[in-house]
C-alpha cells in the first residue's frame, strides 16, 4: 500500500467502504457500511458537530484495516479493532476523532458499569463482545476513563454506535460525507503543520 497523505486518506477510506462495506456486521441486521453510515446520518440529522459525525462514520473502520480480521460470534478473544482503526486515522484526524474510535469499546464497558440500564440496549453480539472486552469497568477503570477530556464526545459516539443497527433505515452513501471528512482532515493538518509565530 502506498503511503497515505491528507489528500489520499479520504479516497482510501471511501474505497474501503465501497469494496468491503457490504460485509456482515457481527450478526446484526445491517452491513458494516450501513452500521457506520447510520450512526453518521443520525448525528448529522441531529445537528451534531462535524467531528462527531465523522467519528461516528469511522468508529469501526478498524474492522476493515485490522490484521486481526473481523469479529465473529465464535471468537474467544478480543481482536482490538478499535486500536487498529485509531492507528490508521491518527496522522490525519484530530484527537477527538481518534479518541472516539480508540475508546468506543471502552465506552461500552464504562456505560455498563455506570448506567446499568445501558445493558438493555446491547444486542446479543454486543453482549458477547463485551465479555471478550473485559466486561463492565471496575471502579478504578471508571475513575481513570473519566479523566479523558473527550469523555462526553466518546459517549456520544458510543450511543450512535448502538443506534446504527436498523434494518429499515436508508442513509446516504460515503460520498455524501466525504467532503465533511476532508474538511476535518484539512483543518487538523492546517492546525498541526502551520508555522507558529
Amino acid at each position: 500500500m502506498t503511503e497515505l497523505t491528507k489528500d489520499t486518506i479520504v479516497p482510501f477510506l471511501q474505497d474501503i467502504f465501497e469494496r468491503r462495506g457490504g460485509e456482515e456486521y457481527l450478526g446484526e441486521p445491517v452491513t458494516m457500511a450501513q452500521h457506520m453510515l447510520q450512526g453518521a446520518t443520525i448525528a448529522e440529522n441531529n445537528g451534531m458537530d462535524e467531528v462527531i459525525v465523522v467519528a461516528a462514520l469511522l468508529h469501526d473502520v478498524g474492522h476493515f484495516t485490522s490484521e486481526f480480521g473481523m469479529f465473529t460470534m465464535d471468537d474467544t478473544e478480543d481482536r482490538l479493532h478499535e486500536e487498529a482503526g485509531a492507528q490508521v486515522l491518527a496522522a490525519f484526524f484530530p484527537t477527538l476523532v481518534t479518541d472516539c474510535v480508540r475508546y468506543h469499546v471502552a465506552a461500552k464497558r464504562y456505560l455498563c458499569a455506570t448506567r446499568p440500564e445501558y445493558l438493555d440496549r446491547l444486542s446479543e453480539a454486543s453482549l458477547h463482545s463485551l465479555t471478550l472486552q473485559g466486561g463492565p469497568m471496575t471502579a478504578e477503570e471508571v475513575a481513570a476513563f473519566e479523566q479523558n477530556p473527550n469523555l462526553k464526545e466518546i459517549i456520544q459516539v458510543r450511543y450512535l454506535d448502538e443506534a446504527g443497527k436498523r434494518a429499515d433505515m436508508v442513509t446516504p452513501d460515503f460520498s455524501h460525507f466525504a467532503p465533511m471528512v476532508q474538511r476535518v482532515v484539512d483543518h487538523h493538518c492546517e492546525q498541526t503543520f502551520s508555522p507558529r509565530d
